[in-house]
C-alpha cells in the first residue's frame, strides 16, 4: 500500500512528508493506523545529527498508538480493531534483561535505529530505496507495519490521542523518579528540564511521596505549568535552585536530581552532581550528542560522597507490564496526560510543531491522522 510518511532524506534536514510504499505485515508483524504521534526531542536528535541513524531515508515517530488493521502470521495476542501504544523497544521476553525484568534493556534494543525489522529486512520503500523506520515503529505514518512485540494492547475505550504519551514521554519521565532515582516519602527532588519527560518526572516524584520538587527551565511559561503538575517550587537558574534545596536540606543538597533537558550537556551533568547529597542520585535521562564524553563531576567527591549518576533509559520501566498500569493511574485521577498535550497538528505541520518545542511553546506537541 502506498502511504504518507515523515522522511529525512539527509541528516541534517527537515522532515519530508512524502508517499511511500508500505509492505503487508510478515511473520509477527502487524499492520497499525496510526491515529496519534508524539512529537519527542529523540526524534529531532536523529534530525539534527545528535544522534546517527543506522540507514538514509529515515521515517522517524516511536512515541504512538493507533489501531491494528491486519496481522501476519504466527501473531497470537492481537487481532484486527484491538487499540494499541506503541513500545519503541520490542521485548522479547527471552532474553537475560527480559527474563530479569528489564524489558527496556531487551537485546532487541540494539535495533531501535537500525531501521530494518527483526529480520533483517525493511518494511518502507521510497522511489526504491529503503526507508528505515524509527524504534522498528515509525508513528510519523499513516499506517506502519512493525513487530507484533512493539505493539502493548489497551482498552477499546482509551483516547488513542492520550495513550500515545504512554508511547514514551510518561513512562521515561515518570519512571526516572520512580525507578532511577528511587523518590521515597519526604524526598526533596531537582529536575531540569521540564518538557514532556520533565513533567512526568514531575508526577512520578509527587506520587512517589516527595515533599519538595523544584523544577529548572529557562522558559518561565513552564514555571506555572509545572505547578499544576505537582512542582512545589520553579527556578530559570539551576544555581538558585541548588541554594534552595540546600537550605532545605542543612546545607546537605537534593536526595536526587533528574536531567530531562532537551539537549544534554556535560554541565548539565556537572550542575546537578553538586546539588545532590552524600549518597545521592544524579539521573541522567536527556540525551545528547554522541560524542560528548565528559562528565565534569569530581572523582574524590564522587567517591567520598558515595554519589551515584544514574543512566536511564524508558524510565527503567517494562513497558508491557507498567504501560497499563500507568494507563490504570490515568484513569483513576492519579496521571495527568490531557493537560500535557499543548498543541496538536497534522503531519504536513510536523516541522512547524518541532519549531515550536524548540521555542519552548509546547510540553508535548501531538500529531494526529
Amino acid at each position: 500500500m502506498r502511504v504518507r510518511a515523515a522522511v529525512l532524506r539527509e541528516v541534517p534536514g527537515e522532515w519530508q512528508v512524502l508517499e511511500v510504499e508500505l509492505d503487508p505485515p510478515r511473520e509477527h508483524e502487524v499492520l497499525v493506523r496510526i491515529v496519534a504521534t508524539g512529537l519527542c526531542h529523540s526524534d529531532d536528535h536523529f534530525r539534527t545529527g545528535d544522534i546517527t541513524v543506522g540507514h538514509l531515508p529515515f521515517c522517524g515517530g516511536h512515541e504512538a498508538a493507533g489501531v491494528v488493521e491486519e496481522v501476519g502470521p504466527g501473531v497470537r495476542g492481537l487481532a484486527p480493531g484491538d487499540q494499541i501504544v506503541t513500545s519503541f523497544v520490542p521485548g522479547c521476553g527471552r532474553c537475560r534483561w527480559c527474563a530479569g525484568g528489564q524489558q527496556n534493556l531487551c537485546d532487541n534494543g540494539a535495533l531501535m535505529l537500525a531501521g530494518h525489522q527483526l529480520d533483517g529486512t525493511y518494511r518502507m520503500h521510497l522511489d526504491g530505496e529503503d526507508v528505515a523506520q524509527a524504534g522498528l515503529v515509525s508513528g510519523f505514518a499513516e499506517y506502519s507495519v512493525m513487530p507484533e512485540w512493539s505493539c502493548i494492547k489497551i482498552g477499546p475505550d482509551t483516547p488513542l490521542e492520550v495513550a500515545a504519551l504512554l508511547g514514551c514521554a510518561v513512562p521515561t519521565g515518570w519512571g526516572s523518579a520512580v525507578n532511577a532515582a528511587k523518590v521515597t516519602p519526604g524526598d526533596v527532588v531537582l529536575i531540569l528540564g521540564t518538557g514532556g519527560i520533565g513533567m512526568s518526572a514531575v508526577q512520578g516524584a509527587v506520587h512517589a511521596g516527595a515533599s519538595r520538587v523544584v523544577t529548572v527551565d529557562p522558559v518561565t511559561a513552564k514555571h506555572e505549568i509545572a505547578k499544576k503538575f505537582g512542582a512545589t517550587d520553579t527556578f530559570s537558574d539551576v544555581s538558585e535552585a541548588t541554594e534552595l534545596v540546600r537550605s532545605l536540606t542543612n546545607g546537605q543538597g537534593a536526595d536526587s536530581s533528574i536531567i530531562c533537558v532537551g539537549v544534554l550537556k556535560s554541565e548539565d551533568v556537572g550542575a546537578a552532581f553538586s546539588a545532590v547529597r552524600k549518597a545521592g542520585t544524579v539521573v541522567v535521562t536527556a540525551a545528547g550528542r554522541e560524542t560528548l564524553a565528559h562528565i565534569p563531576a569530581g572523582l574524590l567527591e564522587l567517591t567520598m560522597y558515595q554519589k551515584r549518576i544514574q543512566g536511564s533509559i524508558y524510565g527503567m520501566m517494562s513497558p508491557s507490564k507498567d504501560v497499563p498500569k500507568l494507563l490504570a493511574l490515568w484513569q483513576s485521577g492519579a496521571l495527568q496526560l490531557e493537560e500535557m498535550i499543548t498543541t496538536t497538528y497534522s503531519l504536513d505541520q510536523i516541522n512547524e510543531g518541532y519549531a515550536d518545542m524548540h521555542a519552548g511553546v509546547n510540553i508535548r506537541g501531538l500529531l494526529t491522522f
